[in-house]
């Protein structure tokens, strides 16, 4: 194995991810039925490089911003949003280790990700207190379970998190997924988001050692290092918009290739009808909308991300409206199209040998996990009263 792996100079990012797109596009729907890990599909990913994509140039990775990156999560949701999701959050993951540890800790991650080609796991969950860790000389242990770990399967690294023993102190830890003690389950089998391997993780006397705990600066410490659920948002609203605009896509193909008007409608092809024609109106602003504020929000993102520790928490405020906005826009709007769909694709669209339902179960199962009605709460705070929404890890 060559010691980093670099994208052709010939190929960019997207050029990379697009064939990709097409290859994962091909079996999504029987991956769909199927569910269980997406083995050769997470290979590919590791085999083209794209795995490297957020970390510097200078460490072996691609050299992108967010705005990039981001831009090829939300071209592998259209062709399947389970593997944008753990790729997504493979990045997300990346991200941590950057904004919660020292140099003299990332660093040597990030050189040896791009190397090894890494694929980055999680297990975090701060809703999920179960997992305990007790302090020994030079060490931690992690003791108990962790649910909805995304990309843990078939991962080479972790972020881990547990509550001290005692004082409820929030740990993170970065681990290797093969370390003794560590045991992933294959036990996700949701309707959406099929190939996530969102299950669960249990540790039992894990050995943690004090470099990799994750405390300097450590979880949501600075405005800097709250930038972290921002990330988390961002991503998830690409899947999002991903995913809508895959589901416009096949209801477009549906439309001008098999469906049937409506006999009352008195037009002789369906593109023909005025009120598809209006359907896809709508569908069309909701998307465009989606671009706009999905983009800006990268940009906000990729401008504070560059001020570093120098990041004020109004300046990170700023981003966290802009993604919360822009999150808000792709869940309403994919859910609207990913159910409207078929008001334009007519009734042979349903059936199941298409899975054209799996738009919908994949978008309503992740964005359940983070409700949006808090989200607009959030935003009326802002909205009414100027006050920032209050860093947690889901704001």
């Amino acid at each position: 194995m060559s010691s980093v792996l670099s994208i052709p100079a010939s190929e960019s990012h997207r050029d990379i991810a697009r064939e990709l797109m097409q290859r994962f596009a091909a079996t999504a729907v029987e991956r769909d039925e199927r569910g269980g890990t997406p083995k050769a599909e997470r290979d590919a990913l590791r085999e083209s490089g794209l795995l490297a994509l957020s970390i510097p140039s200078e460490f072996g990775g691609g050299g992108a911003d967010w705005r990039e990156t981001l831009d090829v999560v939300r071209l592998l949701a259209q062709a399947d949003s389970s593997l944008a999701h753990v790729f997504g959050f493979h990045h997300l993951m990346l991200a941590t280790v950057r904004l919660f540890a020292r140099p003299v800790q990332w660093q040597p991650w990030f050189e040896q990700t791009a190397r090894r080609r890494w694929f980055w796991g999680n297990a975090l969950n701060p809703l999920d207190d179960r997992t305990v860790s007790s302090a020994h000389e030079g060490w931690r242990e992690f003791t108990g379970q962790k649910s909805f770990c995304s990309g843990a399967l078939d991962s080479e690294m972790l972020i881990a998190s547990a509550r001290e023993e005692g004082s409820g102190a929030f740990i993170v830890a970065a681990v290797p997924t093969g370390r003794s003690g560590i045991f992933v389950a294959p036990d996700w089998n949701n309707i959406g988001q099929r190939q996530t391997d969102s299950g669960s993780v249990t540790f039992e006397k894990v050995r943690v050692e004090q470099h990799e705990v994750l405390a300097d600066p450590g979880p949501l410490s600075t405005p800097f290092a709250c930038l972290r659920p921002l990330v988390s948002q961002l991503v998830l609203a690409n899947i999002y918009l991903g995913i809508a605009e895959a589901a416009f896509n096949d209801a477009r193909h549906y439309t001008l290739h098999e469906s049937r008007p409506w006999h009352t409608a008195h037009v002789s092809q369906m593109h023909e009808d005025p009120y598809v024609l209006g359907h896809y109106g709508d569908f069309w602003v909701g998307l465009e909308s989606v671009r706009v504020l999905a983009d800006r929000a990268a940009d906000r993102l990729d401008a504070a991300w560059r001020l570093g520790p120098a990041l004020t928490e109004a300046e990170r405020g700023d981003v966290a409206v802009a993604v919360a906005t822009a999150k808000v826009a792709a869940t309403n709007t994919g859910l609207d199209i990913c159910t409207r769909m078929f008001d334009v694709a007519g009734a042979r669209a349903t059936h199941g040998g298409l899975r054209l339902d799996r738009h919908w179960r994949n978008l309503r199962t992740q964005t359940l996990h983070d409700p949006v009605a808090y989200k607009l709460r959030e935003l009326g705070e802002w909205a009414l009263k100027q006050q920032y929404p209050v860093p947690t890890f889901y704001s």
